[in-house]
């Protein structure tokens, strides 16, 4: 009762409250999607995260300890987000074992210099509060001078080896338990895996929502054993409002007593991604928790929604960095 109340409430506070026409499951009675993916080494990350992403100061830090409190475990940060020290203390506040929390960052395009990476990783674990990273990703394919303002290293831009043998040797060390790349496009992929590794690309963080679902890098993703991660997965700031008035995302919500924004989240985690909503309002940090299995026949329905559009990328700072490509070809 409690749960069917919670989702009429939070679909309407977010204005997208419609009446459903026919028979409405309750969400009690709905199938759980998996909690977790098994990562090559054995570790199992959660498949749902808070995102801590433009949380702003002050606010983030209540953001994590919401999460936890609501069953979160996994909460991906960044260098580059600078939060990283009140996420730190919100998790040294908190109650949970850190052996029941996964925490992921990432490396800023500055330091991708071999002697620059075991530093700046150190910074992020110091302010953490932790001894280790249960994720340590390549923020961006792309490689900055670390010194000056955007300044291309061309050389560890075409070849990440070397930024990726150093990040071995952080698992080697105990450090991180796991590695991975951001915002890798197929191309780039191949160009890192060429390479001998060590250890492969555990998962990619990338943009995916139903405006820049990416179906090609998913398949292949999928047939080459790399876990993608989706970020913005509601769409950018700007999309969340037409992401959860889609007819067939609303269509959902009625059918299975949920709200427009569990639909969208559970699609993810069906679709065998990762999601990382990211919000710092208490309701909705709960609400983005709970994940259902959605009918196969509505399931595609909503799949072939968000591939009958043109792909809406957000999130490209090619321009913004005046790189002389675009990241993402």
């Amino acid at each position: 009762m409690y749960a069917a109340f919670s989702a009429a409430r939070l679909a309407r506070s977010r204005g997208f409250w419609t009446t459903c026409y026919g028979p409405s499951r309750n969400s009690s009675t709905l199938t759980k999607l998996p909690s977790h993916y098994t990562l090559p080494s054995g570790d199992k990350i959660p498949s749902v995260a808070l995102g801590v992403w433009q949380a702003a100061p002050g606010e983030v830090g209540n953001a994590v300890k919401t999460a936890l409190g609501a069953g979160y475990r996994h909460i991906d940060g960044a260098w580059i987000y600078r939060n990283e020290a009140e996420v730190g203390q919100a998790l040294k506040e908190s109650s949970v074992p850190r052996e029941d929390l996964w925490l992921t960052s990432k490396l800023w395009n500055n330091y991708h210099a071999p002697e620059d990476v075991e530093p700046i990783l150190d910074d992020t674990l110091s302010k953490l509060g932790t001894d280790y990273l249960d994720l340590y990703l390549i923020h961006w394919p792309v490689a900055f001078k670390k010194e000056g303002n955007n300044v291309l290293d061309k050389a560890l831009t075409d070849d990440p080896y070397p930024t990726w043998k150093k990040l071995e040797e952080m698992v080697d060390k105990g450090k991180v338990k796991n590695i991975g790349i951001s915002n890798f496009n197929i191309r780039r992929v191949q160009n890192l895996t060429a390479n001998p590794l060590k250890y492969k690309p555990a998962v990619n963080q990338v943009e995916l929502n139903f405006w820049n679902p990416q179906p090609d890098l998913l398949e292949w993703s999928k047939e080459n054993g790399l876990l993608l991660e989706a970020y913005s997965p509601l769409g950018s700031n700007k999309q969340v409002g037409e992401t959860l008035a889609v007819p067939e995302v609303k269509d959902i919500a009625c059918k299975l007593g949920i709200t427009p924004a569990q639909v969208i989240i559970s699609w993810h985690v069906q679709r065998g991604t990762i999601v990382l909503p990211k919000s710092v309002t208490a309701s909705r940090i709960v609400e983005n928790y709970d994940v259902f299995e959605i009918p196969q026949d509505l399931f595609e329905k909503l799949e072939a929604a968000a591939n009958a559009h043109t792909p809406q990328r957000v999130v490209n700072p090619s321009k913004g960095w005046k790189l002389p490509f675009d990241v993402f070809e």
